[in-house]
């Protein structure tokens, strides 16, 4: 909320938007202005007299917050009706890939990447299904000549990890849709233990924001019962390309040596004419 608080106008349309917010997350600019007896200006500066940029980006941090209110199940019924349900896969993460793009934010990838590039390691959280986004972003940014680890097997591993971070560390907490309560955990003591604590999310959860220096939003709504992560996984990898750019030799440096190593236990399937793929 602003300080001097919101006009009688702003503060029905936000009233609307914390009484009915299954409405508020699916319905138009226009539906929301009729139910709250306001025009469409008023909802969009409503929506910047909150912190936002506008209307859209104020409805996809309200969706997000609705969904993960929800079980599976509810998730999926909130999607039911849908013709083809891997076109409409395809087409919502083309839509959450060109959100992405409109609202980057290259100050916050960059302040991201030089933390990592300053610390003595860095942490990466991301459990269950978000996972896959942690190991992509560990594992490129140590081919990168970083020391960044994933913790992807538990309580006890993340717990281990935890109480060896120090100020000269950075903690990365990936997770969408529903927070696990050991990543707010972590996240908590990564700061306490004066650790720069970066969350990368689908909504700016108060539990995980406040211990985060920075929150990188990314649109995570899949078509059904679990979350996309194709933005997220662009997101990542745009930090790791901004990562790579901090110290560009000692970039090349780890490369070659990896490449080199790759040679030595023979990894990579040679390819017809003795080329080899790369590696996944």
């Amino acid at each position: 909320m602003p300080e001097r608080g919101l006009r009688p106008r702003s503060a029905a349309v936000l009233e609307l938007l914390v009484s009915q917010p299954r409405r508020a997350s699916f319905g138009s600019t226009g539906e929301l202005a009729q139910l709250a007896g306001v025009n469409v200006a008023t909802v969009t500066r409503t929506a910047q007299a909150l912190g936002f940029a506008g209307w859209p980006a104020l409805q996809q941090e309200l969706r997000a917050r609705y969904l993960s209110s929800l079980s599976a199940p509810q998730v999926a019924e909130e999607h039911n009706g849908v013709g083809s349900p891997a076109s409409a896969s395809l087409r919502r993460d083309l839509d959450s890939l060109a959100l992405l793009n409109r609202r980057f934010d290259e100050d916050a990838i960059r302040t991201t990447a030089e933390a990592i590039a300053a610390a003595r390691r860095t942490v990466v959280i991301a459990d269950g299904s978000y996972a896959a986004v942690g190991i992509a972003f560990a594992h490129n940014a140590r081919l990168a000549g970083y020391d960044v680890q994933a913790v992807t097997a538990g309580d006890a591993e993340l717990a281990n990890h935890t109480a060896k971070l120090t100020g000269e560390d950075v903690f990365v907490a990936i997770s969408f849709w529903r927070l696990y309560e050991s990543t707010v955990l972590a996240a908590d003591e990564a700061r306490r233990r004066g650790a720069r604590v970066f969350a990368v999310t689908d909504a700016a959860s108060p539990a995980l924001a406040g211990a985060a220096e920075q929150v990188l939003m990314v649109p995570a709504e899949g078509v059904t019962f679990f979350p996309s992560l194709t933005a997220g996984m662009a997101l990542v990898q745009a930090i790791v390309a901004q990562l790579a750019a901090v110290d560009p030799a000692r970039t090349s440096e780890s490369i070659e040596a990896a490449e080199a190593m790759w040679s030595r236990f023979d990894l990579l399937h040679r390819r017809p004419g003795g080329t080899r793929n790369q590696p996944g």
